[in-house]
């Protein structure tokens, strides 16, 4: 099997090996070959001896040292990938994730060159998604926090007064910063796996009701305020769709409603005015299982995008957010749907669809829920 960043390479070692688990190319192989083949070379001399009439200390001679030739050309064909190996996990604890080892061997050295280099992949992916939210964070932050102090600056100065639409700016820029805070927590608390799920089963229409309910309340009253940021828009209509009406799910309903509000709040961001958003909901394969779709009209996403959508802080190829003051968020709300999606062990993706983007959601009935 071919090497990959983000899978394993390989099979585990033995795990389809012949001969009960000894494969032909392994050291111990090898180390059972050379004591054959010493006693056989042994065997060989003392045999010739007898028959020529060699005195024996000749015969001992050559077989310490034909014993020894290939014990060194053995012992030289085990040691030399060490070597390579040292090198190669110096340079990790370094820091340099570039190095790899070769993987030419068939025997147990190989595997282990196969797991240097799989976690030499996965510390690369590491520093740099550490790098890149380091950068992330440091652009999203620098943001809010620079609209801030100009606000407060001015009003220090005596440049602007502090009344009301000038506390409004304010406000604005400190409640992005707030809601860039509480996703951060909330991505940190996901990774942690501090976050237990409490399922249960409920009723999918009052539930899904509920939800976008909210967002409609939490829009408008952003939009009174003059809030920038996530879903202000009130032009957008939502729309849901759940058949059969008296579907029931089980699942952590709060995790559930962090997935569905994130994923409204994405479709609402890029759909066009007095656009439409649709959340159906339809009954599984499984048992209790439940198939969610999130659809918009807006610009959709580009295939090559599909598999990049709910990386962190990733915004897509994609036309800036329709509206007025959209900043196009802070990327973390698909990623952290992803991650609420995970913990009940259930897919989440970008499907076909003819206009638009369409986000569909698969989670398990009970007996697949992990505990």
């Amino acid at each position: 099997m071919s090497p990959g960043p983000d899978g394993p390479r390989s099979p585990a070692p033995g795990a389809d090996a012949p001969w009960g688990g000894v494969r032909p190319f392994s050291i111990k192989t090898k180390l059972g070959a050379l004591v054959v083949i010493s006693v056989l070379i042994t065997t060989g001399l003392s045999m010739i001896a007898v028959h020529t009439k060699t005195e024996l200390r000749f015969i001992t001679v050559f077989s310490m040292i034909a014993t020894l030739l290939i014990t060194q050309f053995v012992a030289h064909s085990l040691t030399a990938p060490l070597g390579e190996m040292n090198t190669v996990a110096r340079s990790i604890s370094h820091g340099d994730y570039t190095r790899r080892v070769s993987e030419r061997r068939r025997d147990e050295l190989g595997d282990l060159a196969q797991t240097i280099n799989v976690m030499a992949d996965e510390l690369e992916a590491q520093d740099r998604h550490r790098k890149e939210l380091v950068a992330n964070v440091s652009h999203e932050l620098r943001t809010p926090i620079a609209g801030l102090r100009a606000v407060l600056e001015n009003v220090v100065d005596g440049i602007a007064e502090a009344d009301t639409e000038t506390m409004r700016t304010a406000l604005k820029q400190t409640e992005r910063l707030g809601r860039l805070v509480e996703t951060l927590l909330d991505l940190s608390r996901l990774d942690n796996g501090v976050v237990p799920l409490r399922k249960r089963r409920f009723e999918v229409w009052p539930y899904l009701s509920g939800v976008l309910k909210e967002a409609n309340m939490v829009a408008s009253a952003r939009a009174t305020m003059g809030s920038g940021g996530s879903h202000t828009r009130t032009d957008v209509h939502l729309h849901l769709d759940v058949t059969p009406p008296e579907l029931t799910a089980h699942a952590d309903p709060e995790r559930i409603h962090q997935v569905v509000a994130n994923l409204i709040d994405n479709a609402v961001k890029h759909s066009p005015p007095h656009g439409r958003v649709t959340v159906k909901a339809r009954r599984g394969a499984q048992p209790e299982s439940l198939e969610l779709e999130v659809l918009d009209e807006g610009p959709g996403i580009p295939r090559s995008e599909w598999h990049r959508v709910f990386e962190r802080f990733n915004r897509g190829a994609v036309r800036r957010p329709h509206g007025p003051g959209s900043d196009g968020g802070t990327g973390l709300g698909l990623a952290i749907a992803r991650w609420a999606v995970d913990l009940h062990g259930g897919r989440i993706g970008v499907a076909e669809s003819e206009r638009g983007c369409r986000i569909l959601i698969t989670l398990p009935g009970e007996s697949s829920v992990p505990s």
